[in-house]
């Protein structure tokens, strides 16, 4: 019992250490301030009309119209029934944004360790070198927070299905289901996505050492366990999952039924993502060296250099005063790889890494193999088209990888692999007895690996590479060759100091191991060095990209936004209508203005290629079409102003004719000189045999709009004949439904992303009411899968009581 209380007594330390440490990290935050992460305040701009919603009605909506013409909310936040699992996630996170998630980080990587049977402190080093990895830090500074809460979680889930492999079959049934369901909280799908590949990883490792020591009954038992806690995990998360998979079709992730481009040329069709689009962000094989040494290839896009660089004398030299060469100096353009823009090194540290390799000569089994496996595969597929084959292969192969964008991002599997097998490298260290021999030479090769690899850098590096960026040529004509031959004189400083850096923090390391073999140091002298050594190496490199300067007033984040003159003078009108912004960044009119601009990674597919088409030419056919009554833009003197567009179409009108067409490129390629006032196109595949092709429109035919809101929509029509109606709102096949004078009616799709439906003749009202099946569905399923998993959970705790107090 005492012993209980003692490593219960620990592990309580650990976790108040973890919170003093991520508070005292972002300890602005203790002062009332939130981190300006340009991120949000996109997303603080696209959801502001569905929370003002909630705010009047005390309703949740499912769509908005405020961004992209209207597209569901389900990828901006959207708050479910019965989501009593997002109820656990926010508890887990109780302090203040970013540290929640530095916690968590720290938090679910000590659980992982502990499970693997890790010593304490060791687990606590563990999650120190986890969670200040720089690529982790770094998503936290710009705003991925879904990405940063998947990648916390990750750890957790690992923890869970580890101890079914363990045969503590209960425990982790319960740990898996909890966190593979707060995993799917954070709704980040592309990072469940990789963690699934982890996974698989690992499985693969555990199936042959099941089959080595005949043991596969046991390791199909666990897959069987798994599955049913992943399946209730689902469970828990029901609306979230299904609502995804409904829309991921209609979404940019969705297949295309173009063949065509804007400019005529063929369009290569595919079920998910362009592969140029996927893979636009990959790893050049130089940049596997960032991992090591931070700034390798010279950092990210606006390094801060200070005076002391040569880019400041350069621009000084140019005539630029001391303020405005001390600005080119603190946004350095730095990285010279090959990606198009990165804001920080994704490294992993000196330290770290020795570690790793000091660990690949004395760990052994199949820990050690499914860990190097996921970081081989993971930094293999980061190289996306600088490794087609294997890209190809797995866009072409692997199911729904090809839905994911930025191939860079599977690196998150290599920063969680490589600090778990590190710490296990000093586990060995410690406790592998009568194997000093081994240990020496362990020692002795890992320094000449590492070390040695940052000496041939030091000496030869500047010779080796040309320091030359993708972008050299933009400045070289916008500020001359001086300016850019100062910017490789700084890269080439700044390459040579952090080579140096890693150096020493190798040697320091390896003196700590050798002083510990020959009894020079004792064990809690070496894990308090080690400690110290990885919060300099990896805080140090941190606090250059996220530090206290990015941290703004609360009021500064909660209303990121100020209307200007311009927007005023539109919110003054009262009418529905749209506006397009030409001036503004892509979410800002989305915070004031049902708007044709907007910021997401998954709005509706069509829209995108309506948009791509004509919007972004301004073409104003379409622009009518969308009732765009309003286009801000500038003048030839800077000055902004709203354009009024007095042909904008309304809310909704009748046509005279329906234009069949037989496929998708007709439909949309007919935009362009459609008479959209009179004429709607429609593909052939919702043209019903009752449809008629042509309608009588009387002088007093007409459609208002009575109530307007993101999720109901009623108007009041009239009209002597039949008629056909088109409605300028985006079209989109689940949720919506329609009645005419209180009875369910039909709408179908014209316009290629517009609304339309047949009226009878007189007068009528008719409402659209976005009442999605999919979250009245999944509320269901979470409500049964929350019931199921507390009995589990109280049925489960019960069971290892017993067990332990017998044991």
């Amino acid at each position: 019992m005492q012993l209980l209380f003692r490593k219960s007594l620990s592990h309580l330390l650990i976790l108040v250490g973890f919170v003093v440490v991520s508070l005292a990290y972002f300890n602005p935050v203790l002062q009332g301030k939130q981190i300006y992460q340009s991120d949000i305040v996109q997303y603080i701009g696209m959801s502001k009309q569905q929370k003002d919603f909630k705010a009047k009605t005390g309703e949740e909506t499912y769509w908005t119209n405020s961004a992209f013409g209207g597209m569901p909310t389900y990828q901006l936040g959207a708050r479910y029934p019965h989501n009593y699992i997002k109820k656990l996630d926010l508890t887990l996170r109780f302090l203040p944004r970013p540290a929640d998630y530095l916690f968590l980080y720290l938090l679910s990587f000590y659980i992982l360790l502990v499970v693997l049977k890790v010593d304490f402190k060791l687990a606590a080093l563990g999650a120190l070198a986890f969670g200040f990895s720089t690529y982790l830090i770094i998503i936290l500074g710009v705003g991925h927070n879904s990405k940063a809460h998947a990648i916390a979680y990750m750890p957790l889930v690992l923890s869970g299905i580890i101890l079914v492999f363990q045969k503590r079959y209960v425990l982790g049934f319960l740990l898996t289901a909890i966190a593979m369901g707060l995993e799917l909280v954070a709704n980040h799908f592309q990072m469940t996505y990789y963690l699934l590949i982890l996974v698989i990883v690992l499985g693969v490792a555990y199936l042959i050492d099941a089959y080595r020591k005949q043991m596969l009954p046991h390791f199909f038992k666990s897959v069987a366990i798994l599955f049913a806690a992943v399946v209730l995990a689902v469970g828990l998360n029901a609306t979230n999952v299904l609502a995804t998979q409904e829309y991921v079709k209609h979404s940019t992730r969705g297949k295309s039924e173009l063949t065509v481009n804007p400019d005529g040329s063929p369009k290569e069709v595919t079920s998910g993502l362009d592969k140029d689009y996927i893979t636009q962000f990959s790893y050049g094989g130089w940049e596997t060296f960032n991992l090591f040494i931070p700034r390798f290839m010279g950092g990210g896009n606006a390094e801060n250099l200070g005076k002391d660089s040569k880019i400041y004398d350069a621009v000084r030299k140019l005539g630029a005063s001391p303020a405005q060469a001390l600005d080119q100096a603190e946004h350095a353009p730095m990285y010279w790889g090959n990606q198009p823009i990165v804001e920080a090194p994704a490294y992993i540290g000196a330290v770290v890494l020795f570690l790793f390799v000091f660990a690949l000569f004395l760990v052994k089994g199949r820990l050690k193999w499914w860990l190097v496996g996921g970081t081989v595969l993971a930094l293999l597929l980061s190289y996306g088209k600088n490794l087609n084959f294997l890209t190809d292969f797995f866009i072409d192969y692997v199911p729904l990888y090809n839905k994911f964008r930025a191939v860079t991002s599977i690196q998150v599997i290599l920063e969680l692999c490589v600090p778990v097998l590190a710490i296990f490298g000093l586990v060995r260290l410690f406790n592998d007895f009568n194997k000093e021999e081994e240990k020496l030479k362990a020692l002795k090769y890992s320094t000449v690996i590492t070390g040695g690899l940052a000496l041939v850098f030091l000496l030869f590096g500047r010779s080796m590479f040309d320091f030359v960026g993708a972008n050299d040529g933009s400045y070289i004509q916008a500020l001359g060759q001086d300016f850019i031959r100062a910017v490789k004189e700084d890269r080439k400083s700044i390459f040579t100091a952090d080579t140096i850096r890693s150096l020493v923090l190798v040697l320091i390391s390896a003196v700590l191991i050798f002083g510990y073999l020959k009894n020079k140091l004792r064990e809690h002298w070496v894990i308090l060095g080690f400690t110290a050594l990885i919060l300099f190496d990896l805080v140090g490199v941190n606090r250059r990209y996220v530090n206290g300067d990015d941290f703004v007033s609360s009021i500064q984040m909660s209303k990121p936004f100020t209307a200007n003159q311009v927007d005023k003078q539109i919110m003054n009108d009262t009418s529905h209508f749209r506006v397009f912004d030409l001036v503004s960044g892509p979410s800002k009119p989305s915070y004031f203005h049902n708007s044709l601009n907007g910021y997401n990674a998954a709005e509706l597919k069509r829209y995108r290629e309506v948009f791509d088409w004509y919007v972004s030419r301004n073409n104003i056919n379409v622009l009518n079409m969308l009732n765009t009554k309003y286009i801000i833009a500038q003048d030839e003197e800077g000055n902004v102003f709203p354009y009024m567009n007095e042909k904008a179409n309304g809310n909704a009108w009748f046509v005279e004719k329906l234009m069949e067409v037989s496929s998708a490129n007709e439909e949309i390629k007919l935009l362009d000189s459609l008479n959209n006032k009179r004429v709607a196109v429609i593909d052939s595949k919702y043209y019903d045999s009752d449809f008629k092709s042509s309608f009588d429109v009387d002088s007093i035919a007409s459609i208002e709009v009575v109530k307007y809101q993101p999720n109901y929509i009623k108007y009041n029509t009239k009209n002597k004949n039949e008629g056909f109606a088109v409605f300028s709102e985006i079209y989109y096949p689940k949720g919506w439904k329609v009645t005419v004078d209180g009875e369910e009616a039909e709408f179908t799709r014209v316009n290629y992303i517009l609304r339309g439906m047949k009226v009878p003749a007189g007068a009528h009202t008719i409402e659209f009411r976005f009442d999605p099946d999919v979250v009245k569905t999944g509320s269901s399923i979470s409500l049964a899968s929350s019931a199921i998993l507390g009995l589990l959970l109280l049925v489960g705790l019960f069971f290892e009581f017993k067990t332990k107090k017998s044991a």
